[in-house]
């Protein structure tokens, strides 16, 4: 075949490859155009559609203590702020750190733009104190055991008030389970239970209505025996000691309790005895 009878079937495909360039060419600016335009919708969204513009937009349910102000100012809300800027889990944190709650659920809703935040209050059982650098501290209880500072208890209805007269006394964090316990076992006793007190090294001690101060001894496993000790003595050593009074009694040991009566009058034909075991 000559040359000049291949000439026009060379020029048809050069034409063919340089039409493909072309159509690739004019789809990747497409691609850079579409892609930009996007991204400059999604920043507008982010920054304009997406965004916290007042608290009107912030929905606080579950409370009864805690206001929609309360909560936005514990967790340091500041207005306008994408929402998208916010962590769930940090929130949930500093509120949990800043309310009388005890359970507080964070969502970002984003049709329309909002933050939902979801409280259950505590349940305060007990007045309490706890030792400081300062000194001692009041404050409160909860349910499970955790502390309540008086201002957080402050918050919402001013004549909040514990579920019982109980009073805890040497609170720390560690004494959490022993104190649940107690207060859950509080009309199981056999006498009104009226304090709950830890010395630094752990040592528990209860004042009861009946029986008085009760020494139950270090931080162990045997605590629910020493309450059924306890809850049997309350109703059995009153018959005992026939109105002599009860100072203290001894419950570290509770196989051997230990009675603190008081001290009969000196005189010769009958010298002070010091303390008396219970059968």
């Amino acid at each position: 075949m000559s040359p000049v009878s291949q000439a026009p079937g060379v020029e048809r495909r050069r034409q063919l490859r340089l039409q493909r360039r072309q159509e690739r060419l004019r789809n990747v600016w497409r691609l850079v155009v579409f892609s930009a335009a996007a991204a400059g919708l999604g920043y507008g969204l982010l920054r304009q559609g997406w965004t916290l513009n007042g608290p009107s937009q912030v929905e606080v349910s579950g409370s009864e203590r805690v206001s929609r102000e309360q909560a936005i100012a514990a967790a340091e809300l500041r207005f306008p702020m994408p929402l998208l800027t916010l962590d769930p889990r940090l929130l949930r944190s500093e509120l949990l750190d800043a309310l009388p709650v005890e359970q507080v659920t964070v969502q970002r809703l984003i049709l329309p733009p909002r933050l939902r935040i979801e409280l259950v209050d505590r349940q305060v059982v007990a007045r309490a104190e706890r030792r400081t650098a300062k000194g001692n501290e009041q404050g409160y209880v909860d349910r499970l055991g955790n502390w309540i500072s008086s201002s957080q208890q402050a918050m919402g209805s001013s004549d909040s008030q514990p579920e019982t007269a109980i009073r805890v006394q040497g609170w720390q964090a560690r004494f959490k389970p022993t104190i649940v316990k107690l207060i859950n076992r509080r009309d199981d006793l056999g006498s009104p239970l009226k304090t709950i007190r830890f010395e630094p090294d752990g040592t528990l001690w209860l004042t009861t209505g009946t029986l008085g101060e009760v020494k139950l001894g270090g931080p162990d496993g045997d605590l629910a025996r020493r309450l059924d000790v306890l809850r049997y003595l309350s109703g059995e050593l009153p018959k005992q000691v026939q109105g002599q009074g009860v100072r203290s009694i001894d419950l570290s040991d509770p196989d051997q309790p230990e009675l603190g009566l008081p001290a009969p009058a000196v005189n010769s034909a009958n010298p002070k005895q010091a303390g008396q075991g219970v059968d």
